[in-house]
């Protein structure tokens, strides 16, 4: 009998250890549920507001990220915004899908959805960042189609021109036109480039002389362009003759009507003061001018040097340089040679 009841007492408190231990863990699930799938309840929930709806499927987002499966993320955030065409966030969606296939450095794809977001939505601010602004930002960053990248800057121009600095978007703006071969406009953005007050001084990052080539491209846009030779043999021997004959009208005449620079070899053609007016008549007028017999060895195909000396006992020496026109504007004038500038003294 005392057996049976110890044998009992022991059966009760297991019984309840086990009773005590089940419940435990089936607190300790509920506790450790997939935060993925409460939220996925929370979200199918009709009566949540828009704040709270956003809140929900960020942090969704974000989790599949976070866990590195932003295969995942991309087709949950893409399958909503086909769902919710209604959802005032699509935008942000979609951006959130664009930027991580910029992370996985797919661009193709990155330039798909940032081109959905800025043609399909209107434009989101989320902490206070335009979504559109940001959208051209990687689009002119990774776009390979000059034709689009025109699109981008003009969007950015006239939408956003408080975010950023018109005198380098003109210039990019321009070299895009250049590259589709749209001459008038190239030629345009160039001109509103050199208005803007900053132009000669702004820097631009990979640009070291967009101030210069402005310059010379309106310039000489407007110019007679009746100073140039139809090649670089035909240009030597002109100026070589004019030397020769101490013909200061003929040296004047080859010489470029625009851009043309006098300077050291130090200087940069930017410089103001690099761009001279003088007549060679004040320099050949009493001296015993020479050239080389050839053109200098470290001439190019579009550029040349052409050492003479005996100008002034100050400066000796000159380089005559001349450099084939850039101008495919005008292809009748595009290709042709032309003397564009003088280096005083020796070469550095």
């Amino acid at each position: 009998m005392k057996k049976t009841a110890s044998f009992l007492r022991l059966f009760l408190f297991i019984s309840f250890f086990l009773l005590i231990l089940s419940s435990c863990d089936k607190s300790k699930f509920k506790e450790e549920e997939d935060p993925l799938s409460q939220l996925t309840a929370l979200l199918e929930d009709s009566s949540i507001s828009e704040q709270s709806r956003y809140a929900v499927i960020n942090r969704i987002a974000n989790l599949f990220y976070s866990r590195g499966q932003s295969d995942d993320m991309v087709l949950f955030l893409t399958d909503w915004v086909e769902t919710h065409p209604d959802d005032g966030y699509n935008a942000y969606w979609l951006f959130m899908v664009a930027s991580n296939y910029l992370k996985l450095s797919q661009e193709p794809f990155a330039e798909y959805y940032y081109e959905r977001i800025i043609n399909n939505f209107s434009d989101l601010l989320v902490n206070g960042e335009s979504i559109h602004f940001a959208c051209l930002q990687h689009l002119i960053q990774i776009s390979k189609n000059p034709s689009n990248r025109i699109n981008y800057f003009n969007r950015i121009i006239h939408n956003f021109p408080q975010n950023v600095s018109i005198t380098e978007m003109y210039m990019r703006l321009a070299l895009e036109y250049e590259k589709v071969g749209e001459w008038d406009m190239a030629l345009k953005n160039y001109s509103l480039f050199l208005e803007q007050p900053d132009s000669s001084a702004i820097q631009i990052a990979g640009l070291p002389n967009a101030y210069t080539k402005a310059r010379q491209m309106v310039n000489f846009s407007k110019s007679s362009k009746d100073w140039t030779f139809d090649s670089l043999d035909s240009l030597e021997k002109a100026v070589k003759k004019a030397i020769t004959s101490y013909n200061w009208r003929k040296l004047d005449s080859y010489r470029s009507k625009v851009n043309f620079f006098a300077m050291s070899w130090k200087s940069s053609e930017s410089d103001p003061n690099a761009l001279e007016n003088f007549s060679m008549h004040n320099f050949m007028l009493g001296n015993r001018i020479r050239y080389s017999d050839r053109l200098d060895d470290t001439s190019t195909p579009t550029e040349a040097y052409l050492r003479t000396w005996g100008w002034t006992s100050y400066v000796n020496v000159w380089y005559l340089y001349f450099r084939k026109v850039d101008f495919p504007a005008d292809p009748e004038i595009h290709g042709r040679w032309e003397w564009a500038g003088i280096y005083f003294g020796e070469k550095l």
